[in-house]
């Protein structure tokens, strides 16, 4: 580990007004510290293993007799004071050291991507006198805030994936003038080759949805032939293909045909308003020099959407963190599924994505924002206002 990546810890572990931060694995079962601490998860691990990161001084690296280069070997191992043990006695003896102090431990009430800290591990912890609280606002300094480089690199994926619908919609269009049948999997074959030309990567398909299937949000796409006056949504991500590419993640809605049925007019109205209010009250807040929490985000969008009368129709967050993973380890807008009360600091990178579902249709529209200077930023090209139509 580069000195520079210790001190960056370090500093997020201030930040937070921690005493440390401990990491654990166990079989690679929590891939943010493998992640963090630049392990390779292919390498063999059947022990349990602690490197616990102080405010101040020395690491200390907590390895067993079996597997004492599990942190690495020589110039590459980890920097702080090496303690081995065989037994559990002997571990527990080691992790007394560290008792009477706060560690920010990987494990969240109500964040669950972040939550890898097993039961046995921790209540091992807390027998050897640690305090354990959540690393969440750890993570999120260390992880899931970019840096200019990083924005540059989701901007650059978001333009391509503006570029990927445009192209996609005028697949559509012309099939409907052609009167040519036209499925679900045509359009998200399309929009893979295209991710794919561009030197992008994506960890699953776009997810294209028709009629009745966009009333679910995790559809998955199948061979459904596009019906006149369906709705149609597009849900599209991926990221630059090389070492820590930020992904982009949008999602725009149309109708295959020349109009819209009124009530899909209606919701999708109340959406727009929904996310463009959540994107005002963000932007509101930083002036007053204030930084919004995720969750104040979520409770604003489903406000609007509950004045509109489509309470009953929201069944998920209005927004999550977006890094190296579409879903990033930042702050979530979130106040419901995963209550997130972490704030907007400058390099938070998001989606705001409202969404309303019923039986035979549902839409969202779907924009990512970073923080910037105190300022929020919608990446990409203009993002949509009017339905897609043919």
């Amino acid at each position: 580990m580069k000195p520079e990546k210790f001190s960056e810890i370090q500093e997020a572990i201030r930040q937070e007004k921690l005493d440390g931060w401990l990491f654990c694995n166990f079989r690679h079962r929590d891939p943010l510290a493998d992640e963090i601490l630049g392990i390779n998860p292919e390498n063999f691990n059947s022990r349990r293993w602690f490197y616990a990161v102080p405010a101040e001084g020395e690491a200390q690296c907590i390895l067993h007799f079996i597997e004492p280069n599990v942190l690495g070997a020589g110039s590459e191992a980890k920097p702080g004071k090496v303690h081995i043990y065989s037994g559990r006695e002997e571990l527990l003896g080691i992790l007394r050291l560290l008792g009477g102090k706060k560690w920010g431990c990987h494990f969240s009430p109500s964040i669950t991507a972040i939550s890898f800290l097993d039961a046995g591990t921790a209540a091992l912890l807390e027998e050897a006198g640690l305090e354990l609280v959540s690393a969440a606002g750890l993570i999120q300094r260390f992880k899931g805030l970019l840096d200019s480089a990083r924005i540059e690199s989701h901007e650059r994926a978001a333009c391509h994936l503006y570029e990927i619908v445009d192209l996609a919609w005028s697949e559509v269009r012309r099939a409907f003038d052609q009167g040519r049948p036209l499925y679900e999997d045509d359009i998200q074959r399309f929009m893979t080759e295209e991710i794919s030309k561009r030197g992008l990567v994506a960890d699953h398909p776009p997810i294209i949805a028709a009629g009745c299937n966009t009333g679910n949000p995790h559809h998955v796409t199948e061979r459904k032939l596009f019906a006149v006056n369906d709705v149609i949504q597009f849900d599209v991500f991926a990221k630059e293909a090389v070492p820590g590419g930020i992904f982009a993640d949008i999602s725009w809605a149309g109708v295959y045909g020349h109009s819209a049925p009124p009530e899909v007019e209606k919701a999708f109205s109340a959406l727009i308003e929904a996310r463009e209010g959540a994107l005002k009250l963000i932007s509101e807040e930083l002036e007053a020099g204030r930084r919004p929490m995720g969750a104040d985000v979520d409770q604003r969008t489903r406000q609007i959407l509950t004045d509109h009368g489509y309470a009953g129709a929201i069944c998920h967050r209005t927004g999550h963190g977006i890094d190296t993973e579409v879903h990033g380890s930042g702050v979530n807008m979130d106040s419901v599924e995963f209550p997130d009360s972490r704030v907007l600091l400058d390099g938070s990178c998001f989606s705001l994505e409202p969404g309303i579902y019923f039986k035979h249709f549902g839409m969202r529209t779907e924009i990512d924002v970073y923080i910037k200077n105190g300022k929020a930023t919608v990446s990409g090209k203009e993002r949509q206002f009017k339905l897609l139509l043919c």
